[in-house]
């Protein structure tokens, strides 16, 4: 099938296991790969395995996106911003989210050391200054599970001014269900974090 001029690369995966409803059709058991989104009220996505065009609205997208709760974006503008740390954490056993959410944190300052606050380096700003902004990208049918306060705890100093969670991160097989480590099957979580620091 041509593509049109205002074409864009869109992939959906993995292979939906259950029927979701998009507007007004339904997907069912499809995988998509290298489709194309075309123009800018709908996408049209076309798939050689099925050979059908499947065409999705995309305000009845963006009315099910508007379920997930706001917050003011991180970063935002109360605070200097100094650098930025990013990290990825797994629970690949016993499909806790917050855990997988505390070592995504953990990465993301694990390999740094930030001397400034504490030796006075930025003139007029001590050390109780230091602000964090947290950003998770968590997958959106684990958000309501997560713990923010636990994933707090991981940061040693600094007040947390702002925590944004949104769409992010994976849900994957670990291709093996072990029980004596709490698995109640075997899905392995990813959590991906952007800790913004600054004053």
């Amino acid at each position: 099938m041509t593509a049109l001029s205002n074409s864009r690369d869109f992939a959906i995966s993995p292979i939906l296991s259950s029927s979701r409803s998009f507007g007004s059709i339904n997907l069912v058991n499809f995988q998509f790969s290298h489709c194309k989104l075309r123009n800018s009220n709908k996408a049209s996505f076309c798939c050689p395995s099925i050979r059908l065009p499947i065409t999705v609205t995309m305000a009845a997208m963006a009315s099910d996106q508007s379920a997930v709760k706001t917050v003011d974006s991180v970063p935002n503008s109360s605070m200097k911003l100094l650098f930025v740390e990013m990290g990825v954490g797994y629970d690949q056993h016993g499909q806790d989210i917050t855990s997988a959410a505390m070592r995504a944190c953990r990465d993301a300052i694990s390999s740094n050391s930030i001397p400034a606050f504490r030796r006075g380096s930025i003139p007029g700003v001590s050390f109780d200054e230091m602000k964090l902004q947290i950003k998770l990208g968590v997958p959106r049918p684990l958000q309501h599970l997560l713990d923010i306060e636990k994933v707090k705890s991981v940061f040693p100093y600094g007040a947390i001014s702002n925590v944004e969670v949104v769409d992010g991160g994976l849900i994957c097989s670990s291709g093996v269900h072990v029980e004596e480590m709490g698995d109640k099957n075997d899905d392995c979580y990813i959590v991906n974090a952007a800790v913004y620091v600054g004053y």
